[in-house]
């Protein structure tokens, strides 16, 4: 009986102690929890929102191009690219036609890390795709999602798109 009570204590201190390393050296996927929302993007973009207006399930993905130019003095650095949801992928399109990606929600398995270099004068274009059978049939209604480059200074840069997905 002592001999039960004995194990069963170091299992159980066993699991805690693995359960508080386990929290203690948890580090972020990707950068957007150290976005500084006091820090100003020097990314722009002649459009920052889409409308898709209403699309239908059956009908499937769609996408739009977004085109992202740094017109500062100086390179920017992007370590970061996430969507706000898993029905959301953003793709970057190189200069040579490249396509790095894709990128996903935080938190929703592994997200690859941008590490892409906007020099100056320069500009990329990300193209974002929305699967409205993500969600399955409770999907369907108003959609607002987000793209959301992190710039190396912590600034972050948002995309936005819109949908009325129907069955």
């Amino acid at each position: 009986m002592n001999k039960t009570i004995v194990i069963v204590a170091l299992v159980v201190i066993g699991f805690v102690g693995l359960i508080w390393w386990g929290s203690s050296h948890q580090e972020p996927i990707t950068s957007n929890s150290k976005i500084n929302r006091n820090a100003k993007s020097v990314l722009s973009t002649p459009e920052k929102f889409y409308d898709f207006g209403t699309i239908s399930m059956k009908n499937g993905r769609v996408s739009k191009e977004f085109v992202v130019a740094n017109n500062s003095n100086k390179d920017v650095f992007i370590p970061s690219l996430i969507t706000s949801c898993m029905c959301t992928n953003a793709y970057i399109v190189e200069s040579d036609g490249t396509t790095k990606g894709p990128f996903g929600m935080e938190g929703m398995g592994y997200v690859l890390p941008a590490d892409e270099t906007i020099k100056a004068g320069e500009s990329r274009i990300i193209k974002v795709v929305f699967d409205p059978n993500a969600h399955g049939p409770a999907g369907v209604g108003l959609i607002e999602r987000f793209v959301i480059l992190t710039e190396e200074s912590g600034a972050g840069f948002e995309l936005e798109i819109r949908a009325l997905v129907t069955p």
